[in-house]
């Protein structure tokens, strides 16, 4: 399968979910145009609250669609931008990949994986028991955090449904991801 993005989305305001788009534009160093967690410094509140001055690592955040078909099975119904994704992707192991990552999204942007997105109870705000359900454990008992990846711009460009994802990996050693 051909690694692809699946749907685009956007919110000005800090809404729970965003609004799917025709395209997006990513600017470099900011996140995506339009977007209320686009810039260089935090906007998450919970972030802004305890410092103003962190870099933004969350300034697009992509989710597989293939998890929401794993929500589905578990009885949710989640679409595109409903959790808060800027990028909905299929065919990449989102989860998988290391930090440092660059994943080549459309004719132009670039966008560097930084880590994994903590879910937060506001998924059970939206849906009861979505939290739990993005979360698992692994054989050791490891916290698993299945509700998407954040990334940085690195070059910026227009991303639209349909646009081809390459997968750029690091120099190795590979660090795996930790959330931001």
């Amino acid at each position: 399968m051909t690694a692809a993005v699946k749907a685009v989305s956007r919110s000005a305001t800090h809404s729970f979910s965003k609004d799917v788009c025709e395209r997006v534009e990513l600017l470099a160093g900011l996140g995506v145009a339009g977007d209320a967690h686009s810039g260089v410094t935090v906007k998450h509140r919970s972030r802004v609250a305890r410092d103003p001055s962190q870099p933004n690592l969350r300034q697009v955040h992509l989710i597989h669609a293939e998890l929401h078909e794993e929500l589905a099975e578990a009885g949710f119904t989640v679409a595109a931008g409903q959790m808060g994704e800027n990028v909905t992707t299929r065919g990449v192991d989102l989860l998988g990949l290391p930090t440092g990552t660059r994943l080549h999204l459309g004719a132009s942007a670039v966008v560097e994986v930084t880590g994994l997105r903590n879910p937060c109870t506001q998924l059970d705000d939206f849906q009861p028991g979505l939290l739990a359900a993005v979360l698992g454990r692994d054989e050791t008992g490891k916290v698993i955090r299945k509700a998407g990846i954040m990334g940085v711009v690195v070059t910026g460009g227009e991303v639209r449904p349909g646009d081809a994802i390459q997968v750029e990996l690091p120099p190795e050693p590979h660090r795996p991801l930790d959330r931001v």
